[in-house]
């Protein structure tokens, strides 16, 4: 059993913390056979209107999102191409066919290549065996390693290689009602472990010891484990990626908690900041400054408006209170926001110059973080998407410094 803390009461506040979690996915619906069509089918005209006559998709999140196939990209190549019309055909080596039909969710040869064969000309054979022309554009996957896009390039080098970020891009940020539903009960089992770990927190406790029970919290609403986790003590919350050192809780510090999990594929991402113990006045002061540029950017994000326009609302804000202004410090040295899917970040990203415009189905994180160096950071992520009629939140926003779940409203 893992120690969480130092006592037995602590160890024993833990303990309940975890015995009032329970298992939160009952009921979801994973994507469905027809999705994969739909989107193979949004794909192909994309490319049909842009003179693509096929895209690569490598080991991934791109392969998985548009034919359902669970693989890992390693030195081998397994991947699929996807032809601006006519049925998708995979790649991969011959010993590890029979794994990759227990994941085909979408049905198509697997074309296979053995050990010292080179995966590249079969690529090119592929092709060609598609009807496709020697001098085709082809977009690779923007994930895809350099070896392999490089071995394609050798192998057939008539081919005009782009990048395939423009399809991929334009069908993944717009998510379907499924994929929001997906979101929001991976958002949910996450926000329920964030206020089980701030019940459990003491004095003395380390960083270590609450990442080890965030993991088991989040197995204990359903997920495998974290996906990834962030806990930041006192002075450490001021480096929004963390310090290499674990920290121990003492009163007064400023507590970070950056985590989520994956539910069917689809992830979760909340950062609450709150102070253990009392808050001085430059913490709540700076508490409220974040939360207000956290609410500013939410308020920008109408249908129409650039992602640069939700950047640049938080940023104003900021600046207007004396900090920054655009990425100095102290102010918010990062971009306010990502997209958020399959991939942890993905498109689009609330960010300075960017001129994407929100429409429905797009979802961001909003966290424009206020780091103050030497002293502490302050970090509130919550995630929106886009409806017809404006931003909606996955997750409400922190109430206060004091009560950042809103356990104590009226």
């Amino acid at each position: 059993m893992t120690t969480y803390g130092i006592g037995t009461q602590s160890q024993q506040q833990a303990l309940d913390a975890l015995d009032a979690l329970e298992n939160m996915t009952q009921g979801i619906e994973p994507i469905a056979y027809q999705e994969y069509q739909a989107r193979i089918a949004k794909a192909q005209r994309y490319m049909q209107e842009h003179d693509i006559d096929a895209i690569y998709l490598n080991a991934g999140t791109n392969l998985k999102y548009f034919t359902g196939m669970q693989w890992y990209a390693s030195e081998r190549l397994v991947g699929a191409i996807l032809p601006a019309s006519g049925a998708v055909e995979f790649i991969a080596p011959t010993f590890e066919i029979g794994s990759l039909l227990d994941y085909q969710v979408i049905e198509g040869p697997i074309n296979d290549w053995q050990e010292h064969e080179s995966p590249y000309a079969l690529f090119a054979k592929v092709l060609q065996n598609m009807g496709i022309s020697e001098q085709a554009t082809i977009g690779i996957d923007e994930s895809t390693a350099f070896f392999v896009a490089d071995g394609i390039a050798k192998a057939a080098p008539s081919l005009n290689l782009i990048n395939a970020k423009e399809v991929t891009a334009h069908c993944r940020m717009h998510k379907s009602e499924n994929e929001l539903a997906l979101i929001q009960r991976a958002m949910d089992m996450t926000l329920a472990v964030h206020k089980a770990t701030a019940s459990m927190l003491h004095e003395g406790i380390t960083t270590t010891q609450v990442e080890a029970f965030i993991n088991q919290a989040h197995k204990k609403v359903g997920a495998t484990g974290n996906y990834f986790c962030i806990v930041l003590f006192g002075k450490a919350s001021s480096f929004p990626h963390g310090v290499k050192e674990p920290q121990v809780l003492k009163k007064g510090d400023v507590v970070l908690v950056d985590t989520g999990c994956k539910l069917e594929g689809y992830l979760s991402d909340i950062t609450r900041t709150y102070v253990f113990g009392k808050a001085n006045e430059r913490q709540r002061t700076m508490w409220q400054h974040e939360k207000n540029a956290q609410i500013a950017a939410f308020d920008a994000a109408k249908i129409g408006a650039t992602c640069a326009d939700v950047d640049y609302a938080a940023r104003s804000y900021l600046a207007n209170q004396g900090l920054g202004p655009d990425y100095d410090l102290p102010g918010c040295p990062h971009r306010t926001g990502h997209g958020i899917g399959l991939d942890i970040h993905e498109w689009p990203y609330l960010v300075k110059d960017n001129p994407q415009l929100l429409a429905p189905g797009m979802c961001f994180s909003n966290e424009p973080m206020l780091v103050l160096p030497d002293e502490f950071g302050i970090r509130l992520e919550d995630h929106f998407y886009m409806t017809e009629a404006g931003p909606k939140w996955f997750t409400q926003p922190s109430h206060s410094i004091d009560d950042p779940f809103g356990l104590n409203k009226d």
